[in-house]
């Protein structure tokens, strides 16, 4: 149409079709995801920029202005603030449950702060992102041109990664719009690889069974997300339903709990907020709400968050119920919402609302179109390379005479010629032979190619196999799925709530309720596992172990210092790991510092009653009411007044009516009923539970008793012995006790000792830290009077410095009853093994 003339249109039909194409342009272009992928264009367009600028995650970061200039220039011909901001929630963590872009600078928050000009910020592709564009130089995806024809640019990526479910979308459209939950990879890979298992009967799986293994959604934020909702006074289960149709609702909420503060005032802790909940806008609420009177009971609001988590505090007045507090905050504010599920995507082109069944098959055909393309470049490629290896071959079989034409022909054109007529060759092939270098005539060369030759048929052979039969093929997307899995997965952050009611709740409701192992390092790092099987610890950990707690979620952690201060933490809000030493330092978790020495750690169930019985290493021993203690607290208390010249070393929990063993590195012990020490305030000192031999004499271990069970003994050069509790009296404490163990003649003193039955495992570290495992059964039973005899051999450089047992946490048989104690569940011996330094 020439510039200046005017055209008479119908202003109806041009409307429609202006408004049309508009339409599909922002459904197809911008908005919505691709099924295979879970992209949208410009995810994808900056992902792929990032690939072909070498931005890989072992490479240096490089500007983000200059990543969206390549954006801008080559795909993506629109706002530079559009491509920016695209770019950021890429790199976001708290946006994405996992990140494809790794950002380096200032990238916004969750608090609402906006990121940094691109100009201050950088970026390169996560390990995530980069595994995304696995194999898309092997001709795996379509390619179509961009906007001015110049360059190429992918359609879909490879996406080794399901990431439409797995970081989920959000996007408005023209007339509709699609909000997919992020989900856990582990729980998404085990779906898909369910589905690959039974593929000969895929139309028979059902939504339940693929529910097995994906709960529902797991948001990067963590919080609650509750199963059943109420409609027209029916429960209903709302992730079955969104799962079922593609389209629901569901309740998310905060997760907060609990802490009392003494003298009837508590504190709120919310540690999780929603999925893109803001939390400055939430505490501006909170404030606002107080302020007008909708909310009561509140003398403090305050935000504690740091780089190890989320902590906002909200402190209560005296004789307020927290729970009541917490009713009108989750009414009231963003601590709790609705979050709209609508799984609509591109599919061929064409947007649809899939559910959950859908969307992991269109993800697996993907993955099998990618898997079918690949092999047959793979073929293509090794094809090729082995019709030239077998043209070498035959010039090196035929070695004279090939160089005798050579020599014989005027130009490169006629020797060619003659190699293809003499020798029944391909052009390719008599092409190769003359770019042959010399150096190639080597023997050890020609074996070279031999070998070559050989794995490239078997590779064909195999690659033909694979594309012939799809049920290896699937098996392959199994095996490369699994890979991904055991490279990214990760605990689950969202809690699934079972029960429906979302308007009672109490304090113990917001918590998680699942078994686990305390993890605790000799250096101070603090863990918690994932799940109650048995704590494996290698014969050379990273980090010695210094206590091993076997614990619930809503149980309590108790940390004592060498000083007397002790800090309380809940079990849950340990951070997850799988080994000892991963994890964080308790300090920053506590307000202790790096310098303060852990000297003692135990678990406290919610419910506990009794007492504490606390032990220095100078033999000083002191009782506190568990109901003195003041919860859970961060912050330092005084547990026990310790003297400049003594440590604490040991707590253990305690029913009241326990008899507790005391040994010495001299090889003494004494038995006595705790009733005999008196119980005493928090800031108190303690009294002598034994006499020591001398000063430089010291406790090694404190244990209740088990009467039916064995003293475990061990020397610092390996030596051991058990005997029967029987063999110890019960006497008066303060005394200097009974002989336990006569120290060999290479020992310089008892190390450690261990209260158990005969399958109690124990646990024994040396000085290079090196450890070993045994049963107590495994070790010599004697009486007193008998010697010790050796369990692992060491030298004068690697001497045994301790022992320590796991001891299973005891059933609370009814939680209303609080008479019920459990037994000690951490370490028996010292942090140092074997006696430790006086400060």
């Amino acid at each position: 149409m020439e510039i200046g003339l005017v055209k008479q249109v119908n202003i109806d039909s041009e409307v429609r079709e202006s408004y049309l194409s508009y339409a599909m342009s922002v459904i197809v272009s911008r908005a919505l995801p691709d099924a295979r992928d879970g992209l949208k264009p410009v995810q994808r367009r900056i992902l792929y920029a990032m690939y072909d600028m070498g931005l890989r995650p072992n490479t240096s970061f490089k500007k983000s202005a200059r990543v969206v200039g390549e954006v801008l220039g080559k795909y993506h011909p629109h706002s530079d603030t559009a491509v920016y901001d695209a770019m950021v929630r890429l790199a976001q963590d708290f946006s994405m449950r996992y990140t494809l872009v790794e950002g380096q600078g200032n990238f916004g928050s969750i608090d609402g702060d906006a990121a940094a000009a691109m100009r201050y910020t950088e970026a390169r592709l996560s390990h995530m992102g980069y595994d995304m564009l696995e194999d898309i130089s092997k001709n795996t995806v379509d390619f179509t041109t961009n906007f001015d024809d110049s360059l190429s640019e992918p359609a879909v990526l490879p996406a080794t990664i399901p990431n439409l479910l797995v970081n989920g979308s959000s996007g408005i459209a023209v007339g509709m719009a699609t909000s997919i939950p992020p989900h856990n990879l582990g729980e998404v890979i085990d779906a898909l690889t369910y589905m690959l298992d039974h593929w000969d009967r895929l139309d028979d799986i059902s939504l339940p069974d693929l529910m097995r293994f994906i709960k529902g959604p797991d948001f990067p934020t963590g919080g609650l997300v509750f199963r059943y909702r109420e409609k027209k006074g029916v429960e209903t289960d709302a992730i079955f339903s969104a799962y079922a149709t593609g389209r629901g609702r569901i309740t998310v909420r905060a997760k907060a709990h609990v802490e009392e503060m003494g003298r009837n005032k508590s504190r709120i802790v919310i540690t999780e907020l929603p999925y893109q909940a803001n939390k400055t806008n939430l505490l501006g609420r909170i404030a606002d709400l107080h302020r007008d009177g909708k909310i009561e009971g509140l003398t403090d609001l305050r935000d504690e968050s740091d780089r190890n988590g989320m902590r906002i505090i909200l402190e209560t007045t005296r004789n307020v119920e927290p729970e009541d507090v917490l009713a009108d905050l989750f009414r009231l504010t963003p601590m709790q919402s609705t979050f709209s599920i609508s799984l609509l995507a591109l599919v061929n082109g064409e947007p649809r609302v899939l559910t959950l069944k859908q969307a992991l098959r269109v993800y697996l055909d993907h993955r099998q179109e990618i898997v079918r393309r690949r092999s047959e470049y793979d073929l293509e490629k090794a094809r090729n390379r082995a019709h030239i290896l077998e043209g070498l071959l035959i010039a090196l079989d035929n070695l004279d005479a090939v160089i005798d034409l050579i020599r014989r022909s005027r130009t490169v054109e006629t020797a060619k010629a003659n190699l293809i007529k003499q020798f029944k060759l391909t052009d390719v092939q008599a092409q190769a032979i003359l770019d042959m270098q010399l150096r190639r005539l080597a023997a050890l060369e020609r074996r070279k190619i031999q070998e070559e030759h050989k794995e490239l048929l078997n590779q064909i052979k195999y690659l033909e196999k694979l594309l012939s039969k799809p049920a290896l093929m699937r098996e392959l997307i199994k095996e490369e799925l699994l890979a991904v899995k055991e490279k990214y997965q990760d605990v689950r952050r969202t809690q699934i709530i079972d029960s429906g009611d979302v308007k009672v709740l109490s304090a113990s409701d917001l918590l998680p309720d699942e078994q686990v192992w305390v993890l605790i390092g000799e250096k101070g790092t603090l863990a918690r596992t994932t799940s109650p099987e048995m704590v494996r610890i290698p014969l050379k950990p990273a980090e010695q172990p210094f206590a091993l707690l076997e614990a619930n979620t809503q149980d309590i952690l108790y940390l004592f210092a060498a000083d007397g201060r002790s800090v309380s933490l809940p079990v849950y809000q340990l951070p997850q790991a799988v080994e000892l030493g991963k994890g964080t330092h308790w300090a920053d978790l506590t307000g202790f510092s790096r310098r303060d020495h852990l000297a003692a750690a135990q678990v406290l169930p919610v419910n506990a009653n009794g007492y504490v019985f606390l032990t220095t290493l100078a033999g000083v021993v002191k009782r506190v009411r568990v109901e003195d203690l003041p919860g859970i607290t961060s912050q330092p208390f005084v547990v026990m007044n310790v003297p400049d010249d003594d440590a604490l070393g040991w707590a253990e929990l305690t029913s009241g009516e326990e008899e507790v063993m005391l040994a010495t590195a001299a090889g003494q012990a004494i038995r006595f009923k705790e009733e005999e020490v008196r119980p005493s305030g928090l800031p108190a000192g303690g009294v002598y539970g034994i006499k020591l031999a001398n000063e430089a004499d010291g406790v090694v271990a404190m244990s209740v008793v088990n009467p039916a069970g064995f003293l475990w003994s061990i020397t610092d050069n390996g030596m051991a012995k058990a005997t029967s509790m029987s063999d110890y009296p019960t006497q008066g404490r303060h005394g200097q006790g009974v002989r336990n163990l006569n120290l060999p003649k290479d020992a310089a003193e008892v190390v450690a000792a261990v209260i158990g039955d005969e399958n109690t495992q124990i646990l024994i570290t040396t000085g290079i830290g090196s450890t070993k495992k045994l049963k107590l059964k495994d070790t010599y039973i004697g009486s007193r009077a008998v010697k010790p005899r050796s369990v692992m051999t060491v030298g004068q450089r690697n001497r045994i410095t301790g022992a320590l047992c796991m001891v299973s946490r005891p059933e609370v048989e009814d939680e209303e009853e609080t008479a019920v104690i459990p037994q000690q569940l951490s370490l028996i011996d010292s942090p140092n093994g074997g006696k430790k330094k006086k400060k």
